[in-house]
């Protein structure tokens, strides 16, 4: 997999997102270890809110997002975009992501299988990660995008 590829997500996935942005827009939790957001971004070309779920991680009080599907269309909206908005429930804030070189990536991209096991198992259905270890998600760096939070002040 090159740096430019781009791996079509499951099929389930883009109705499995639609049930999930409900349930988080409810205020409702869906998982015991991990909390899922809806991000919402312009549409590149459209200007058009575009929302997607996702699932921030923190590495030494840090946040992250991960991008598990390469060539995602919130990737590239985001990359075009100067702020977001993360939503969980009623509570909203807007955030500027920050791309990470592959290099800065790696360590955050070790800790994803421990902290976001859900993300790691829907990529190994994928195809996109053959065992989920914390060295095979390392070794991704470059090929998946990560992105720091940053607060707008």
């Amino acid at each position: 997999m090159g740096m430019g590829d781009r791996v079509a997500p499951p099929r389930w996935l883009k109705h499995a997102n639609k049930v999930v942005m409900a349930l988080l827009r409810l205020g409702l939790p869906i998982s015991r270890h991990e909390s899922p957001v809806v991000l919402t971004v312009p549409g590149r070309n459209t200007g058009k809110p575009r929302s997607t779920p996702v699932t921030p991680m923190s590495v030494d009080g840090t946040r992250y997002l991960i991008n598990g599907y390469p060539g995602a269309d919130w990737v590239r909206n985001v990359r075009a975009a100067n702020q977001v908005t993360l939503r969980q429930g009623r509570r909203s804030e807007r955030v500027r992501l920050v791309e990470l070189s592959p290099a800065e990536a790696r360590p955050v991209l070790r800790e994803f299988p421990a902290q976001v096991p859900v993300g790691v198992d829907m990529m190994k259905r994928a195809g996109i990660l053959a065992t989920g270890t914390p060295d095979e998600a390392e070794a991704m760096a470059g090929r998946l995008p990560v992105f720091r939070v940053e607060a707008i002040t």
